[in-house]
């Protein structure tokens, strides 16, 4: 189930509302077993799930309503507040600023597609006029050089890169320093993939982000993996300062509430 499977069950539970000639504690527990099924059925992390429950269950109190109260428009309102928690943590999210260099570091587990990302979001915003490049900081990956040598090419960014260094940390410090120089706007470092196990790579990639200073740290993260995001993403975060998370592959997996984790 994709996310817009998702949300297609959510309304077909809350128009359950709508169909009920009396609304008390026995449709409120009906429509709430419905919307969770489907969070839990999308991969959402149970204890989202459990905490929307909750939430939903202590503003509806059927006792305490006066009777002229439009009960419906409370559980909507309930609901509608809970899931919104889910998507939006209310943190203002990172602006780059134009004329000066915006270092983005992106991070995230091997095969999540963050090179790809990578090159879409520094074509993205060469599209709108930024200077744009990008800075291949993998060592550890076969072959990465030369697929953002590729995508770069192909999407006409400059990049910058090298064959013979094998130490990232001074790959990305000459790249962004070389781009700052020519004052590039947009400067994108892809670093290798990694996971939560393993400290070397980790205790790496917090060289590489003491080294640039990136005004924004994106964690990609594969739809696919699932409830498996949290503790991923809480790994990351925990190491250096991740802002931002940009999830692949929603279009094809059941798992895509993992999302909802990080």
């Amino acid at each position: 189930m994709v996310l817009a499977d998702l949300g297609r069950k959510i309304t077909s539970a809350l128009r359950s509302l709508s169909n009920a000639t009396v609304i008390n504690e026995e449709v409120l527990n009906a429509m709430l077993k419905e919307i969770c099924a489907a969070l839990l059925e999308s991969d959402v992390n149970i204890r989202l799930v459990k905490q929307l429950r909750e939430n939903v269950k202590s503003v509806i109190d059927f006792d305490d309503m006066a009777g002229g109260l439009n009960k419906r428009r409370m559980i909507q309102s309930a609901v509608f507040k809970e899931l919104i928690k889910l998507v939006d943590p209310g943190v203002k999210p990172y602006q780059p600023v134009k004329g000066r260099p915006n270092v983005i570091m992106f991070v995230g587990l091997q095969g999540s597609g963050k090179t790809t990302t990578c090159t879409k979001l520094a074509y993205h915003y060469m599209k709108k006029g930024w200077k744009s490049c990008l800075v291949c900081a993998d060592t550890f990956r076969a072959g990465a050089y030369d697929q953002l040598k590729q995508n770069a090419t192909k999407a006409r960014i400059p990049f910058y890169g090298s064959y013979t260094e094998v130490d990232p940390v001074v790959i990305a410090q000459e790249g962004v320093d070389m781009f700052k120089a020519e004052n590039f706007e947009f400067i994108v470092v892809d670093t290798s993939g990694r996971h939560k196990q393993e400290d070397s790579l980790f205790e790496e990639m917090l060289q590489v982000s003491n080294a640039v200073k990136p005004d924004n740290i994106i964690f990609v993260m594969d739809a696919s993996i699932g409830q498996a995001c949290e503790a991923q993403a809480r790994a990351f975060k925990e190491k250096v300062d991740v802002g931002s998370v940009i999830i692949t592959k929603l279009d094809g997996h059941a798992k895509g509430g993992g999302a909802l984790s990080a």
